[in-house]
């Protein structure tokens, strides 16, 4: 049997703001990854596109004054064109509004309806009686019917996390005029997610990718899968088949843009898209860590369905972190990646190399100028750079270019090694570990050009020094070649100086292990500039005034009154045992002692402590918060902590359980 192509896919970017590194902390791997395997002999087909839809790109338009249609059309022109200068590119980059995907959305939802899988049901949804209508997803906030927490309409994004339905959200108002809303009965539809847990436990166990991806999806199904409203209140959007007052929920009609995408593809291509996604496939999808319950388990079911493949890999990067704080456009912690980078005449593969090399895929990037600057300086510039110009400047000046030796086996043997080590890593998305083995073989070449020294040896041995030459030569071909995926632009500019006047990307990665033949180069001049430090600087005083500014929009903190503030009962606590929280990355269930009691509180911790460093530790409790339910877990008070990392607030000097805090 043939092997099936290799589609890539991207999460889709949403058209309401633009650019930033959180999103090429996607984009830039999957481009790597597509790269690298076309070189090594895949048929790869990479689709992406913009995510037109939903409420927060409705809310955005009305404050802008322009139609969805008017804004989206804008910030996808700006992704296609950022995503180009970064040298990441796609083979179709669309739109979920265009027809393609109105058409594939709306079969396979008619689909769905005639084979039994969505059904109607009448739900209790928010309705604002000023601006007289009903209120879905981010038009509404309220309360967390999980946690407590203050929630958007769709997701508990202060507490828990959760996914929410609508009407499920507490003391909801308008997120528009602030009215407080009432709850009317309304009809949606509803895709039968819950059917799907036997299929989904064996498939999840079968999926390919990150393991972030299948061990998150594995912990919701094995609790409970709960039905998916899959339909909307709004004009703006699919129209769901039949009704003219709903349209079907985006986390339906974006995945399903991958196939119209590919669908557009195709069409153009003179292919036929259902290879790609009917039957057996390799369907990988690189996707943000944030959305890994719609792509491991939603998507899924609803192409099984559907009578379509279902996805051979997930992809999921961590997050992304700036300054050691966490990523946050309110509050000024974002890079924006023409306007901070692009813009600033900074080479769009120094950004690549940093995403990619800075960490593993799966675990928080965080960026900041000094750490960015410093890798780039030091391994970028004074390894492969220093390498391949001091090669290069002696190959030229002593021999006028390529000596026409033959390369010594044991140098082809260390390549071949490389490449082993590189194509394993690659295929296993370790990228990060791709990437240190492509640099490894250039610190090797710089080792053996300086424990070889041809600058002395051709002073008593010419052919030697033309040896050690042609060794040092071939390394960095191999390098120029490994790197491309990583860094094209100056990949190619190696190439080119290696005395190439054709693509590097059009050759195969095995292409390494071939002697590089004699020819003249021309003088070499340095592949990479340094990050000098007067620019760091005024890069990171340009973040600090955002930050700065930002800080001064936040609203102040309301003045309470002594009175109010007695109404608090906070007390000291010690922690005896901890544990995580089964399907949350981000909860732990603590039993506290507060003085004549245990409290069982749960805490948004796990990401800054492991369990055991809190068994033991005096803590600060407020008791007399009412109880709230945290992923089923009931929770009595609340743990006080400072700062994005959460550092804990203890006691200077020991005191009993139980002390209040006056």
């Amino acid at each position: 049997m043939n092997t099936p192509p290799l589609l890539v896919t991207c999460g889709l970017p949403y058209t309401n703001g633009p650019c930033h590194l959180g999103h090429l902390r996607t984009y830039v791997p999957a481009d790597t990854y597509v790269r690298y395997m076309r070189r090594s002999g895949e048929e790869v087909v990479f689709v992406c596109g913009s995510d037109n839809h939903g409420t927060p790109i409705v809310i955005s338009a009305e404050e802008a004054g322009v139609s969805p249609r008017a804004l989206s059309e804008r910030y996808h022109r700006h992704f296609d064109e950022t995503f180009k200068r970064m040298n990441v590119l796609f083979d179709r980059f669309g739109m979920t509004d265009d027809p393609a995907t109105h058409h594939r959305t709306t079969s396979i939802v008619s689909g769905l309806i005639k084979n039994g899988y969505i059904y109607k049901q009448i739900v209790h949804q928010a309705y604002c009686t000023k601006c007289k209508r009903f209120l879905p997803d981010r038009y509404v906030e309220g309360v967390c019917p999980h946690c407590g927490s203050q929630a958007r309409g769709d997701e508990c994004d202060q507490g828990c996390g959760k996914h929410l339905e609508p009407g499920e959200i507490k003391d909801p108002f308008c997120k528009v005029c602030g009215t407080i809303a009432e709850f009317r009965d309304q009809e949606h539809y509803f895709f039968k997610l819950s059917g799907f847990r036997e299929f989904l436990l064996p498939y999840l166990d079968t999926l390919r990718g990150t393991s972030n991806a299948k061990n998150y999806a594995i912990g919701w199904i094995k609790d409970e899968l709960h039905d998916w409203c899959i339909t909307r209140t709004l004009e703006w959007g699919v129209k769901f088949p039949g009704r003219n007052d709903l349209v079907v929920y985006v986390w339906v009609d974006a995945p399903i843009g991958y196939i119209a995408f590919t669908e557009e593809w195709a069409e153009k291509a003179g292919k036929d898209w259902k290879r790609y996604w009917c039957g057996e496939n390799r369907v990988t999808h690189f996707i943000g860590g944030d959305i890994i319950y719609h792509h491991s388990i939603f998507w899924p079911a609803l192409l099984k369905a559907a009578g379509y493949g279902v996805p051979n890999a997930i992809v999921a990067s961590g997050m992304l972190k700036v300054d050691d704080h966490k990523f946050s456009k309110s509050r000024g912690y974002v890079v924006w990646t023409n306007e901070d980078y692009l813009d600033k005449g900074l080479p769009a593969d120094y950004l690549r190399y940093y995403l990619l090399a800075y960490t593993s895929h799966t675990k928080e990037l965080n960026f900041s100028w000094k750490v960015f600057s410093e890798r780039i300086n030091n391994e970028v510039v004074n390894i492969f750079g220093n390498f391949v110009y001091r090669t290069l400047f002696f190959a030229h000046k002593e021999f006028n270019g390529v000596p026409s030796c033959p390369v010594d086996p044991a140098i082809i043997a260390e390549i071949e090694k490389s490449l082993v080590n590189v194509d394993q890593l690659m295929r296993e998305y370790e990228f990060k570990g791709a990437v240190d083995a492509m640099m490894a073989l250039a610190a090797f070449g710089n080792t053996y050009i300086q424990t070889n020294a041809p600058w002395k040896l051709i002073k008593t041995d010419r052919e030697a020094a033309a040896q050690v030459i042609k060794n040092c030569i071939q390394i960095a071909k191999a390098v120029a070649l490994l790197l491309e995926p990583v860094m094209p632009a100056k990949a190619q500019e190696c190439w080119t100086m290696l005395g190439y006047n054709d693509n590097v990307s059009n050759y195969p990665i095995r292409e390494a292990v071939h002697n590089i033949p004699e020819t003249c180069i021309k003088v070499p001049v340095p592949l990479f500039a340094k990050m000098e430090e007067d620019l760091v600087k005024e890069l990171d005083a340009l973040l600090q005034k955002r930050v700065a500014e930002a800080n001064k929009k936040v609203e102040k903190t309301p003045v309470v009154t002594f009175e109010e503030f007695q109404k608090l009962d906070i007390r000291t606590g010690k922690v005896l045992s901890a544990e995580p929280v089964p399907k949350s990355n981000k909860l732990l269930k603590l039993q506290v002692d507060t003085g004549g009691e245990i409290r069982q509180i749960v805490a948004g911790m796990q990401q800054f402590y492991k369990p055991e460093e809190l068994v033991g530790r005096d803590v600060v409790v407020v008791t007399n918060l009412a109880p709230a339910k945290i992923f089923g877990i009931e929770s009595n008070g609340m743990i006080l902590a400072a700062g994005d990392t959460a550092s804990l607030l203890t006691p200077l000097k020991p005191v009993e359980p139980g002390s209040k805090i006056r």
